[in-house]
């Protein structure tokens, strides 16, 4: 009895590892063929492959977000709905045929050549958002105009421009590394204090997680992204906000001043400086000192249609712990 019980109990603390390490090989698979793929259209249609990659990020973070959007089968997550594929007024909605596609409106076509326009095929799929595209030209700000006639929202266009800006800089799709956002030889202490009651400016909760610390010390990005958001709000004091790859604007509030070289637009990675902290906010610019210094730290999640905070504290902690074990 014992020699079993022995047998279960390897195989229990063995089966959640092979579990994950077969996740982490066949997520590195699907991120070498996106790969091949953003490549081989963009040699078809001379759209950068980094916006194909933009665009398939945000739409894989909104169809984790939507439940109305099912979850993609093959490696490319961009959704067509059956009446843009096929055109509204198609009598059959599961119209494959490139001809009869284009004659009811649809934007279906065949982009590997098997004579089918088929939704569920990745390449069909990227050479018709592709095909888009081209047609209003193949600089970035000529697909930015492309992507908002598309989506017909202004965040779509500023998260997708910001994920293809990232993928561009860093030339790969495997960016799921996060730090923790003070350094961990500083003096700092932090706790769950998302939704707290908040007085100033009127009743209000607290989105986000205070992490104390003394003025100036040092302020890191916690994520790829890139800078959506710089300068001074009331509330925030000198804050600084950045769009990571996942749709997440991460806010960093309270600063005592920036990091040199940090503007809108910035490309930055998890470690990277950003700015310090301090006590500023509560009052018109420049106010300071109304509370100890510390970073306010909130994530805004994008779910393609709105924005809300959720608590930021269960992050912190496992990008403390994943950090401390980095460097052990």
């Amino acid at each position: 009895m014992r020699k079993y019980c022995f047998l279960i109990l390897i195989l229990f603390l063995l089966f959640p590892a092979n579990i994950s390490l077969s996740a982490e090989v066949n997520e590195d698979e699907l991120r070498a063929r996106r790969m091949v793929l953003f490549h081989s259209m963009e040699t078809l249609t001379q759209v950068p492959w980094y916006i194909y990659a933009g665009i398939d990020q945000y739409e894989r973070s909104i169809r984790r977000s939507q439940k109305d959007i099912p979850r993609e089968k093959g490696a490319i997550a961009i959704y067509l709905s059956k009446e843009q594929w096929s055109g509204e007024a198609n009598p059959n909605q599961e119209d494959s045929s490139p001809e009869s596609i284009s004659f009811f409106g649809g934007m279906g076509l065949d982009g590997n050549g098997d004579g089918k326009a088929d939704r569920t095929d990745d390449e069909d799929v990227l050479y018709t958002i592709g095909n888009f595209l081209k047609h209003y030209g193949t600089s970035l700000e000529d697909i930015r105009i492309g992507l908002w006639d598309y989506y017909h929202r202004d965040q779509a266009v500023r998260t997708i421009s910001s994920n293809s800006a990232v993928y561009r800089t860093f030339q790969t799709l495997k960016l799921d590394k996060h730090a923790f956002p003070v350094p961990l030889q500083a003096n700092y202490s932090y706790r769950s204090t998302w939704g707290d009651r908040r007085g100033w400016g009127g009743l209000r909760i607290h989105e986000g997680t205070d992490i104390f610390a003394s003025y100036g010390v040092a302020v890191k990005a916690t994520s790829y992204g890139t800078v959506e958001t710089k300068g001074w709000n009331e509330y925030g004091g000198w804050r600084i906000g950045i769009r990571d790859i996942d749709g997440n604007y991460h806010y960093y509030a309270h600063l005592n001043g920036f990091e040199k070289g940090i503007e809108k637009g910035r490309v930055v990675q998890p470690g990277e400086v950003i700015g310090y902290v301090g006590s500023s906010g509560y009052g018109p610019e420049g106010t300071a000192g109304k509370f100890p210094p510390h970073l306010h730290y909130g994530i805004y999640k994008d779910n393609g249609r709105t924005e809300w905070s959720y608590d930021p504290y269960p992050s912190l902690r496992l990008w403390e712990r994943q950090e401390r074990s980095r460097s052990r």
